[in-house]
């Protein structure tokens, strides 16, 4: 046996305590830790996979959004993101969803990893992308619930937000900082 499958809990009993397709079901699970002891209420939550991308104009600049974020109970600074559609790729859902919440559109496309929302619990997985070269094609079609205002913003001034705290979503500010890095500037300190 390998040392990681040494690690694994095993899962003894699993059921659902709540289900809203398709946006959660919550799970109680009875799980069996490496050392034997058992857990007869551990909860797991399968959310929707989604995308958020890093939109980079060609003078550098980062596609936006500012919103209201009910979860955070705040206006915010965003970047573009949202569910994946059954059956779509991460990269398809990424371009949609530029496409649909800024009017952008972008040439070269970059993954930059694909990182599950909650160590433990789950909550879904979350893939980021940078998109280089955006641009303005059209009108934002999104049918989200709150409305934004689009705008680009140079990178520092993002990284200083971020830095800040007007960042609120976490996938917001962990995207950009893969992008800086990805870019070779090293986060919230680049240009």
């Amino acid at each position: 046996m390998s040392p990681e499958a040494d690690r694994q809990w095993k899962v003894h009993g699993r059921h659902s305590e709540l289900r809203r397709q398709p946006w959660l079901e919550v799970f109680k699970e009875t799980v069996e830790l490496p050392d034997g002891r058992l857990v007869d209420d551990f909860y797991s939550v399968e959310m929707q996979d989604f995308v958020v991308v890093v939109a980079t104009a060609a003078s550098g600049d980062v596609v936006v959004e500012s919103l209201y974020r009910h979860g955070a109970g705040t206006v915010t600074w965003s970047l573009p993101a949202g569910f994946m559609q059954r059956g779509e790729s991460p990269l398809d859902a990424a371009v949609r969803e530029l496409r649909e919440e800024t009017g952008y559109e972008a040439p070269n496309w970059t993954s930059l990893g694909r990182f599950i929302v909650d160590g433990n619990h789950g909550c879904g997985w979350c893939h980021c992308f940078l998109a280089q070269g955006a641009e303005r094609v059209g009108t934002p079609t999104s049918k989200d619930l709150a409305e934004s205002e689009i705008s680009t913003m140079p990178q520092r001034r993002l990284s200083e937000l971020v830095a800040a705290g007007g960042v609120a979503e976490l996938a917001s500010a962990a995207a950009f900082g893969l992008a800086s890095i990805s870019l070779g500037q090293g986060g919230a300190g680049g240009a």
